[in-house]
């Protein structure tokens, strides 16, 4: 059974449109299960009906034809029960509804299971046959697997716009349509904001699976750059095999043989040519022909035969390699480019021309991942971790990207266009409004006075900051600076950096925290291999582990300071008092060779990151030792609640609004405070115009966040009073859902008429029928 559904799942996505997956699917499902009669419904939410749109055994004149209410009949049962069905004497079962269109009275046990993606029901897909039986577990598991399969293919062809509704029928965009079916999907929230643009969908070097269709400019430039890329690919073939020609029995050496000839023009050479002259441009027609064959291969029951899938694929990945070579030069980016890539980079986003780019969707990642951090800090409308959008289909498509709900639309029809545009202009208008309050200070209506600092790492956030009023840099990431590098940045290096960040922010305070790599932080010449890198060698275990690292750093950032005094020192990922006694010692060995060089430079304060659960609970101990103190929220979060916050898979379980997360922050607020000493949170939260009320109710001294979010932040402060944010905070701590409580929050600041801060006119679109 194993094999029949992989080869009926090959065939499927080799499909190349929904009706054709669906007639596949029938076919070969009746034929596995040994039955009579394999149907598929696919439901319209329009009108709430269930349409037949493919089968194999009941009346095919009925096809497209027959509709069933959502509750109808056993169909209707089984969509909305959202479970299998699994009947033996359907005719007994008191919801039995026959329709004679069908030609379904012969007919006696029924299994239907239901077609859901994400949460979203589709469909119902249904065997029956005349002979009384129960289908078994493994049977009814078959059946399930293969509804699962099928979804996404419905839910691809929605996003590539292939699918719309006419009155109750599901139909192809060729016939005359009523309403266009919205294609959305869900990923995370990565950037706030929202941009409506074209699709340029990019891919990571040699990834067949990864490259996007796509319709080439110039045929003879195509043609070109497939000849000289299988040219390439044959030398280096005949280049390995005489290089290990004296190593290799002759049978593996006619290997090599094998494929030079796979590659000539009376093979796939030929086939990927056909391709390109049918439309197609040279690395679409590359992986459409390579992944045919490999299926082709897969589905073979000689396992030796079998083994060559491989073979194939990885010709394919090396004729794609050259072919990338001359890709970068060819890439057009449109105005609002909204770029796609199954996993965007810092790269691919420097690659955009700055005005041209309007929104980031990427198919891994979560909204805590630094390429979102990055994007926030471009102030770019982002959706991070959309894992089942069909990305490599939508190349030049139109696409909305709803960075505050972390939707994204396909091809989206014109009401949602038209919706969106508007949202679009008041987003606009009201950030164009937030600039007259840049040199005002952050104070609520009640005169609190709460300072509102940036978080920097790349050049272009200090302009950025200083022009939104910025008070300070309560976090600078200075394992930027290494990871645009090719080795350890040499401390005269690093000295000259960490000085123009302290001479733009004088006399404001700098707060620089010290390396942090590990966890989704990488640097390519110290690479860092473990099973679990958020549990293991990250932050300021391995600086310490590596005092010939952390004492460069230190020193570069000491001599930077002279003069200017506004340096602040930050440890990353403290868990224990023995890791920032040994981190001080450093420091001040650190501090006493600058002085002994001649360097006149004051000892900056030194504080802690409050990021692991453990610090949570020795704050006092922590605050007897340091200065300050500061929450990294994205990471508290995520260990707290034990969710990895770049897993897209359970993203929806990552909320900062949890109960144990907002009690864990006032619990470090009032020890800091109880201790004297300040605490200010420069996570992700901070800048949430509506999480900053909670926090400033908690009592935080500073807000540290990206400079897109600062004037969004200040604006809600100003026009809301501490003695009400602290009766928000109250109320809410007695609900025990962080659904719940970001509801109830946002509900709450509504009545306080700061509601056009939080999105909530995108909001609400998802809750009207389409």
């Amino acid at each position: 059974m194993l094999n029949t559904l992989r080869n009926i799942v090959q065939e499927v996505s080799a499909a190349s449109d929904l009706q054709m997956a669906l007639e596949i699917i029938v076919q070969r499902v009746r034929g596995a299960m040994e039955t009579e009669v394999c149907s598929v419904y696919l439901f319209d939410p329009e009108n709430s009906t269930y349409t037949l749109m493919a089968s194999e055994g009941l009346n095919p004149e009925a096809v497209g034809q027959v509709t069933l209410a959502h509750s109808e009949g056993l169909v209707g049962q089984v969509g909305l029960r959202e479970e299998p069905m699994n009947l033996e004497d359907a005719a007994s079962h008191p919801k039995f509804h026959y329709v004679q269109a069908t030609g379904e009275e012969r007919l006696t046990s029924f299994l239907g299971v239901p077609i859901i993606h994400n949460r979203n029901p589709l469909g119902v897909m249904v065997v029956q046959q005349v002979e009384q039986r129960r289908f078994d577990e493994h049977e009814e598991a078959f059946l399930v697997t293969m509804s699962a399969q099928l979804a996404g293919v419905i839910a691809h062809a929605q996003a590539t716009g292939s699918i719309t509704m006419v009155t109750s029928t599901l139909t192809t965009t060729s016939a005359p349509a009523k309403k266009k079916k919205i294609a959305r999907f869900k990923g995370s929230a990565g950037s706030t904001g929202v941009a409506i643009g074209h699709v340029v969908v990019v891919s990571p070097p040699a990834d067949l699976s990864s490259v996007p269709d796509r319709t080439w400019k110039d045929l003879d430039q195509e043609l070109t750059l497939l000849g000289d890329a299988l040219i390439a690919v044959r030398a280096e073939m005949e280049d390995t095999a005489t290089r290990l020609a004296s190593r290799l029995p002759e049978e593996e050496r006619a290997l090599f043989d094998v494929y030079q000839r796979m590659l000539d023009d009376r093979a796939l050479g030929q086939e990927i040519r056909d391709r390109i002259r049918a439309g197609a441009w040279a690395q679409g027609a590359l992986r459409q022909v390579i992944e045919e064959h490999v299926r082709n291969f897969e589905m073979m029951d000689d396992h030796y035969l079998r083994e060559r899938a491989a073979d194939v694929r990885d010709l394919g990945r090396r004729v794609l390699a050259y072919l990338q070579q001359g890709e970068h030069a060819r890439v057009e980016y449109p105005e609002n480019t909204i770029l796609i890539s199954e996993e965007l980079s810092p790269v691919m986003l420097g690659e955009v021309p700055q005005d041209s780019l309007a929104g980031l969707v990427s198919i891994r990642g979560s909204g805590n991942s630094h390429v979102a951090i990055l994007a926030r800090a471009l102030g770019v409308p982002t959706v991070m971790g959309v894992v089942d959008l069909p990305f490599h289909k939508l190349s030049g498509k139109k696409m909305i990207v709803d960075g505050n709900l972390g939707l994204v639309y396909s091809t989206p029809a014109q009401e949602l266009l038209d919706y969106y545009v508007e949202v679009v202009e008041e987003e606009n208008q009201f950030s164009k409004g937030l600039e007259a309050i840049a040199d005002l200070p952050c104070e609520t209506v009640d005169k609190h006075r709460i300072s509102l600092w940036v978080n920097t790492g790349l050049m272009t956030d200090t302009i950025r900051s200083l022009d939104r009023g910025a008070e300070g840099v309560g976090l600078y990431r200075t394992e930027v600076p290494f990871m645009v590098r090719d080795r350890f940045p040499s401390e005269s290096e690093q000295e000259k950096i960490y000085r123009y960040q302290l001479e733009s922010f004088h006399p404001r305070p700098v707060t620089m925290r010290t390396l942090d790599i590990g966890g989704d932080k990488s640097l390519s010449y110290f690479p860092i291999k473990e099973d679990n890198p958020f549990l293991g060698w990250r932050g300021i275990r391995v600086t310490l582990d590596h005092p010939e690292i952390f004492l460069v750093q230190v020193r570069a950032m000491l001599k930077a300071s002279l003069g200017l005094d506004n340096l602040r020192i930050m440890l990353p990922m403290i868990s224990s008092v023995f890791e920032v006694e040994e981190a001080q010692h450093l420091i001040h060995r650190a501090y006493e060779e600058v002085l002994a060089e001649g360097w006149s430079v004051k000892m900056p304060p030194v504080g802690v990151m409050i990021e692991v659960p453990a610090a949570v609970y020795i704050v006092k101990d922590l605050a007897l030792r340091v200065d300050f103190l500061s929450i990294g929220s994205n990471d508290l979060t995520q260990y707290l609640l034990a969710v990895d916050r770049n897993n897209p898979r359970v993203s929806d379980l990552y909320h900062s609004f949890h109960p144990a997360v907002l009690k864990a922050l006032q619990s470090v607020v009032n020890d800091a405070h109880e201790a004297g000493k300040t605490v200010s949170i420069c996570g992700e939260m901070a800048g949430d115009p509506a999480a900053a009320v909670l926090l400033v109710a908690m009592g935080f001294d500073m807000l540290s966040m990206s400079a897109v979010n600062l004037l969004k932040v200040k604006w809600v402060l100003r026009k809301i009073s501490m003695e009400r944010a602290q009766e928000i905070f109250a109320e809410l701590l007695q609900q025990d859902n962080a659904e719940l409580i970001r509801s109830s929050l946002e509900l709450a600041l509504c009545k306080e008429g700061v509601g056009k801060v939080l999105g909530i006119k995108s909001r609400r679109f998802s809750e009207k029928p389409a």
